[in-house]
């Protein structure tokens, strides 16, 4: 078997450029690379190039385990006070045509549908509704957790926190303490979408901010509560704002240690705002992928989320640096497949995805919300 170290070898017989190959030397030796190095790696590096540097990185934190977990998602609305232009999901709170919205009872029967089901995850995330407040969801939490009380709580994007909060008058971290003692065990990692302002101004203007969402992070890792990143790429940001965006999260890991993984979300045009703004190739996915997993390299795992790139896209990105291609869903997520994702009905059983694992020449590993090994198969 070709090891990503022998394809760094094989690097120094091809035409590269003296600086491509300074940086592969640089990532061989485990070194960190440099924003300004990370930039040439997008503008000059080629597909190969990259994922040979990608799985250095890989194997060096993972070996040739790609990890996965029994999850399943409640979205309790998809109404919401925001207007961010690349979403197909949500509908206007004055608008609510097309819209829904669950009740607490509602969810938990969601909840209780699984019972007797290994399931380990439930992923709570919505629009921003502003009568679904603080306490609201607490009385969520606390009746998940009665019910089934070894069931990880994952929810929340700081999008919703932060106006959940604000609206109780409380801090962030008065706001997420109270969550935490009702039951919310970590964060998913949505919302962050690019954090250079500019852009967030022409995207996503009226949502927290770039700092707020990182504050939010920041002070849920100091409540012991870990959490994920995402980044929405392939819209209107330059190279540039890609690097600035996972430099800011680095910045923050270096501190906190508090981020699990790190998940590129490829944005889908259908039905939105932004629906002129064509879509980025399965060779940019992969592209961006490796070199995700190059330099987030204090983030022990990149996910990529099938869902949203399709079973076929995610096995590939196995090769370029992915190690996580999140889990089951069992078709209970709209967010995507409303946006126009490969997957219209997102549901994979743990075999299905064990053999979409395997056939990609890697070690499938059912993990917890946390990353801790369930069943190596």
């Amino acid at each position: 078997m070709i090891t990503a170290s022998t394809e760094i070898i094989n690097l120094i017989e091809n035409n590269i450029s003296s600086e491509l190959l300074r940086i592969a030397n640089k990532i061989q030796a485990g070194e960190r690379i440099t924003t300004k190095e990370c930039l040439e790696l997008y503008e000059n590096g080629e597909l190969g190039y990259l994922g040979s540097l990608a799985n250095v990185v890989r194997e060096r934190k993972n070996g040739q385990y790609v990890y996965f977990n029994r999850n399943f998602h409640i979205e309790p609305t998809n109404i919401c006070v925001f207007a961010c232009k690349f979403c197909s999901y949500s509908r206007l709170y004055k608008n609510k045509e097309d819209g829904w919205e669950l009740s607490v009872d509602d969810m938990l029967d969601r909840v209780k549908a699984y019972d007797g089901q290994p399931v380990t995850e439930v992923h709570i995330v919505g629009g921003v509704h502003p009568k679904m407040d603080l306490e609201f969801f607490a009385d969520l939490l606390r009746k998940i957790k009665l019910h089934r009380p070894g069931l990880h709580i994952k929810g929340f994007t700081a999008v919703e926190l932060d106006y959940m909060i604000r609206k109780a008058k409380m801090s962030y971290k008065e706001g997420l303490s109270f969550l935490q003692s009702a039951g919310l065990d970590s964060l998913p990692g949505g919302g962050a979408e690019i954090f250079d302002e500019a852009i967030r101004e022409k995207i996503c203007a009226d949502k927290c901010s770039s700092a707020q969402w990182l504050e939010i992070h920041e002070t849920a890792h100091q409540l012991g509560m870990a959490s994920n990143a995402t980044m929405l790429y392939g819209h209107i940001e330059s190279y540039a704002h890609r690097v600035d965006h996972m430099n800011r999260l680095r910045i923050l890991q270096d501190k906190t240690g508090g981020f699990n993984t790190f998940i590129p979300l490829k944005f889908r045009n259908k039905d939105n705002e932004m629906d002129h703004v064509p879509e980025v190739t399965m060779i940019e996915d992969l592209k961006n992928y490796a070199i995700s997993r190059i330099f987030m390299d204090n983030f022990n795992h990149i996910k990529a989320y099938w869902p949203m790139i399709g079973r076929n896209t995610a096995q590939t990105s196995l090769s370029f640096g992915v190690d996580d291609i999140d889990g089951t869903i069992d078709d209970s997520t709209k967010i995507y497949s409303m946006a126009g994702s490969e997957e219209q009905t997102p549901s994979l059983t743990t075999e299905q995805l064990a053999l979409l694992i395997t056939d990609a020449g890697k070690i499938p590993v059912e993990r917890d919300t946390l990353y801790n090994i369930i069943k190596e198969y």
